[in-house]
């Protein structure tokens, strides 16, 4: 490569707060690190040692560093240097890893609830470092669509950071991969450093769906793993939603089914509405297939960040169909989809009476529960202690 050529890394123009710029240009020069900071007095020192730390641990003996500094905190300033240099170096493999943060590493269940998942842009930090104070269910790191097609390497960095450095207060830590063979790239980055569950987007069978397992599987093996990862995938395409329950049937790790409605109405060519009449068949199809494979059902996002009242009617909708949660792409819908998805108070107590009915129907050794004149089978008992349990968990029940 040309001497004196420059590769950067980090957001070149923009809102630039909690974040840095990284530019490194290749010479056969000792190693010179230029630091600029609006904190000069208090941070230059620490940047610049933390920058030849990084240099060293990448063996880079020779060039130009220069970073300007917005704020960033040091997982995001080493992703941007590992980007740099190695857009100067592609063949380079080592990674620079940040120390693994000392709080308990967060594990998820199959059953936990997933009202809400926060979508949060793969190359934009500065969204995620207080995400988990709006109690999302899940927060989704998102390497796809959010991050354009330069940023790609960057982002992957960044996120598999995030996932060893920041605490996301108990929600469930969420990366939408790329599609296709990036995706698998992508695998390769954010497997090994505690990811909960893994979004596949447009996927259209259920032998892609095997491969991103065994991919998976594969990478746990080779570190040593045991803890669970799950899938999410995502059907956005007319060919997904013929495909909807042998994608659903495709892997035990597989703990929901997602629709994405804006790409199935570009499929089908027509505009996406509020009402839903054109995505009313598909979503009953990933309703259908998530209940048939006693996984959970969720609904697309609402685009329009503004319009409360809209999300909480389209929350409504989605939860008379079956969906079990709905995407936020902002953290103020989070709350409007929580209490959308609420209990009522009659559905509380309709619930408790059916638990209290099996209760007492098993102390007495019957097998037939009974509530009123009416008979309860085991698949509504177990709606009944979803719904107490999620009464709990928004507080209407202790």
């Amino acid at each position: 490569m040309p001497e004196n050529q420059t590769y950067s890394a980090g957001p070149q123009t923009g809102d630039i707060r909690s974040d840095c710029q990284v530019v490194y240009t290749k010479s056969a020069n000792p190693i010179e690190i230029v630091v600029k900071t609006k904190l000069e007095v208090m941070y230059s020192k620490s940047i610049r040692e933390l920058a030849a730390k990084s240099l060293d641990s990448l063996s880079i003996k020779t060039g130009k560093l220069e970073i300007i500094d917005f704020g960033a905190i040091p997982f995001v300033m080493m992703a941007h240097i590992e980007t740099a240099i190695k857009r100067a170096f592609p063949s380079l493999k080592t990674a620079l890893l940040p120390d693994v943060k000392s709080h308990t590493l967060y594990t998820s269940t199959r059953d936990k609830f997933r009202r809400s998942r926060l979508y949060l842009p793969g190359n934009q930090p500065k969204l995620w470092l207080n995400a988990g104070i709006h109690k999302p269910d899940g927060v989704i790191l998102d390497l796809e669509d959010s991050v354009p097609p330069n940023e790609k390497d960057s982002a992957r960095h960044l996120v598999r950071n995030a996932l060893r450095v920041l605490d996301f207060f108990g929600a469930e830590r969420m990366v939408r991969i790329n599609q296709g063979d990036m995706g698998f790239t992508d695998l390769d980055a954010i497997i090994p450093h505690n990811v909960n569950l893994v979004l596949v987007p447009k996927v259209e069978s259920a032998t892609y769906l095997k491969k991103v397992d065994a991919h998976i599987q594969s990478i746990q093996n080779k570190y040593g793993l045991t803890q669970s990862v799950y899938l999410m995938p995502i059907l956005e395409s007319a060919r997904g939603i013929l495909k909807a329950l042998e994608i659903a049937e495709a892997s035990t790790n597989t703990v929901a089914l997602a629709i994405g409605l804006e790409d199935y109405t570009a499929d089908l060519g027509v505009p996406r509405t509020n009402e839903g009449d054109e995505s009313f068949f598909a979503r009953s199809v990933v309703i259908h297939a998530a209940r048939a494979t006693g996984i959970q059902a969720i609904d697309t996002v609402f685009s329009d960040v503004n319009d409360e009242t809209g999300l909480r009617e389209s929350v409504l909708e989605a939860k008379a169909l079956g969906f079990d949660g709905k995407g936020c792409i902002h953290p103020r819908q989070i709350r409007v989809v929580h209490d959308a998805f609420a209990p009522t108070q009659d559905e509380i107590d309709k619930a408790l009476r059916i638990v209290e009915a099996a209760k007492m129907a098993e102390s007495k050794g019957l097998g037939v529960v009974s509530l009123g004149s009416k008979m309860i089978d085991p698949p509504v008992v177990k709606r009944a202690l979803h719904t107490i349990n999620m009464a709990k968990a928004t507080g209407q029940l202790k």
